[in-house]
């Protein structure tokens, strides 16, 4: 599942360790996420979509 994470974090000068640590999760899940090696949960997809001020359907791709 493709995504925009990067895109949408960097203009809010948000880091991967930033994004994390608000969504309660690993650096480590930030960047598998990003690099579409791992999928988020839903809940997980809804807490960076709140984070990175979007919604859920613009910050995936679920066609992919």
């Amino acid at each position: 599942m493709k995504n925009i994470i990067k895109e949408r974090r960097k203009p809010l000068n948000i880091s991967q360790d930033d994004l994390a640590k608000k969504c309660q999760v690993s650096r480590q899940t930030i960047n598998a996420i990003e690099n579409d090696k791992y999928d988020p949960t839903l809940s997980l997809a809804f807490k960076l979509a709140e984070v990175l001020e979007t919604t859920v359907d613009d910050l995936f791709d679920f066609k992919n």
